[in-house]
This record gives structure tokens, C-alpha cells and sequence, in this order.
């Protein structure tokens, strides 16, 4: 056995030692590890306004009461079809209100009456007391107080339409009294904001 280890080995040639390929996997290591993060050259900011009581979908902001949400009526209606951009319904209702939403493509036209007349349902709804065309923040505004017959304990309310870039929105709510409806609407419309 002698002669064969003898005879395998080189004179001049130097085993390698171990140490040798552990550097090298040691160095690739560690030049392969992240850096320290650069910091961000944009600081966030808080958001400028509560998020409570808003809506935000479909590109649109809407006020509404902080204690109820809405929902989305086509897509309960037809678990396929859901709102769009394009064209929607929302809803959300308590014992005390009920509140809806709709919106489309605008007809070419800044007079959002049609879809006032549209939400405004002819076999519950009747218009009462005198309605108010406004200019708000460039939105075309209509409202009306209305009464219903929908639900005995909400007998009256207000509707409203408006036009926001190329949509037309409308706004309806049932309330126990006769005042509570205008301020409803102005709160919806304060928060509202649209993608134009």
C-alpha cells in the first residue's frame, strides 16, 4: 500500500487546503445579502380627511352615516353582474333610513334630471314641496323632498341628482321626518368626490 500512496502523490504539487473554498462561499455570501433600505424619498402623509362614514368605489367618494354601510344591489341580485364604473346601484338601510345610490354614463347631457326622475319610483315616491336646481364645486345639483309609501315607518325623505365628469349620480333617502333628508344629502355631497 505504501507504494501506491507514493506513487499518487507529485512532488511540487501542494494539497489544497479546506480553507480555501470556505472563504470563497463565505465571500459570495455575504455580497449576495441586501443592503441597508434606502430611505424613502417620499414621506407618507395622514390621510386629510376620516375615512368614517365614507364610501369610497366604482372611482367615487360618498358621505354617508358612520353606523350603516352600503351594499352593493347588483351584485345581490346577480352574484355575476356587480356595479361598475360604467353603471351601479348601492343601498344600506336601518330600522330609522334607508339610503340608495345609483349612477351611469352620462347621455351626453350636464342635466342629471332623467336619473332623478329614475330613482324617484312613481308607485311609492311623490315629489313634495319645491325642488332646488344648485351649482356645487361644478356638479350640476338637483333635490326635491319627497314622501313614500315604502315603509310605514319611513314616510318621507329626499332626492337629489348630479352630474360628475362623463356620470350622472343619484341619491335617494327614507326618514322619519320631514328635515332629516336635506342634511343627509348634504353630508353625502360634502364627502362626495369623483374621478372625472
Amino acid at each position: 500500500m505504501e507504494l501506491l500512496i507514493t506513487s499518487c502523490s507529485f512532488p511540487g504539487r501542494a494539497s489544497p487546503t479546506p480553507s480555501i473554498p470556505i472563504d470563497a462561499a463565505v465571500a459570495t455570501t455575504l455580497a449576495s445579502l441586501a443592503t441597508q433600505t434606502p430611505r424613502p424619498t417620499a414621506i407618507p402623509t395622514a390621510t386629510p380627511f376620516d375615512l368614517k362614514g365614507l364610501f369610497c368605489e366604482y372611482q367615487f367618494c360618498m358621505g354617508h352615516p358612520q353606523d350603516m354601510a352600503f351594499y352593493d344591489v347588483n351584485a345581490t341580485q346577480n352574484v355575476g353582474a356587480p356595479s361598475t364604473y360604467s353603471a351601479g346601484i348601492l343601498a344600506s338601510y336601518n330600522a330609522n333610513l334607508f339610503l340608495q345610490v345609483m349612477w351611469q354614463i352620462s347621455p351626453g347631457s350636464a342635466d342629471p334630471t332623467f336619473l332623478l326622475n329614475l330613482i324617484i319610483d312613481p308607485q311609492t315616491d311623490a315629489r313634495t314641496g319645491s325642488q332646488e336646481v344648485k351649482l356645487i364645486r361644478d356638479m350640476n345639483v338637483i333635490y326635491t323632498p319627497i314622501t313614500s309609501t315604502a315603509s310605514p315607518s319611513l314616510p318621507h325623505g329626499g332626492a337629489a341628482a348630479w352630474t360628475c365628469g362623463d356620470r350622472v349620480f343619484a341619491w335617494k333617502a327614507y326618514t322619519p321626518d320631514e328635515a332629516s333628508a336635506a342634511g343627509l344629502f348634504q353630508e353625502a355631497l360634502t364627502r362626495f368626490n369623483c374621478n372625472k
